[in-house]
């Protein structure tokens, strides 16, 4: 009997083994990523700079706060099981980056994420497009908001949830971007479109079922 309950726990471990090892499979592995090499300098180098802070000219304040983002960033990195997903729930068409991930030598394309939708896990958003006008938490805009058009990126692997807040209309997203580009920032295409061009846009991101 015991030799019994032996054979058939090895079985359902076996059976697990083979059911699991597509999941396994298809998790990206993001420690190799470009993403990945750039946060780990970055942590290192704010290592270095709270160690000497009479060298720097950020408060401790501001390198404790920048570390900690970095670390959330590498966290996300080792651990997510899926490639970065934009979900949007604005109320609004939003504009994002994304592109499938064996063509990233392809760079990443702006498409139209409708309200109520989520990337497709298979993709990679890169990032949020936002056009001149727009109120977002956490980036310098003037009263009317943004005064050029910007994009957000986050590094692979982030759940990214963009809201509108009901009170303010400022655009809030869940994570802190990992950077903010301008228009002559290479690799990117940043252009000069208006939420009312977004809006009348078609939906056409790759998105969950």
């Amino acid at each position: 009997m015991k030799l019994f309950k032996t054979a058939l726990v090895a079985l359902v471990l076996l059976v697990n083994l083979i059911i699991a090892q597509p999941s396994w499979a298809d998790r990206p592995n993001l420690t190799t990523s470009p993403d990945y090499i750039e946060v780990t300098q970055g942590i290192n180098n704010l290592l270095q700079l709270k160690d000497t802070p009479d060298q720097s000219k950020y408060t401790p304040e501001e390198i404790q706060q920048e570390l900690g983002e970095l670390k959330l960033q590498k966290y996300i990195l080792e651990t997510a099981q899926t490639w970065a997903q934009c979900r949007n729930e604005t109320g609004k068409t939003l504009a994002i980056y994304a592109h499938k991930p064996k063509k990233a030598s392809q760079g990443n394309t702006l498409y139209f994420l409708g309200n109520g939708q989520i990337t497709e896990n298979e993709w990679d958003c890169d990032g949020v497009y936002l056009p001149i006008g727009t109120k977002v938490a956490g980036i310098a805009a003037d009263a009317q908001g943004l005064t050029e058009p910007l994009a957000i990126k986050v590094v692979d692997g982030t759940q990214l949830v963009a809201k509108t807040n009901p009170q303010t209309g400022t655009i809030e997203f869940n994570v802190t971007p990992a950077k903010v580009l301008k228009a002559s920032e290479p690799n990117w295409s940043i252009p000069n479109l208006s939420q009312t061009d977004i809006d009348a846009a078609i939906p056409n991101a790759p998105i969950e079922d």
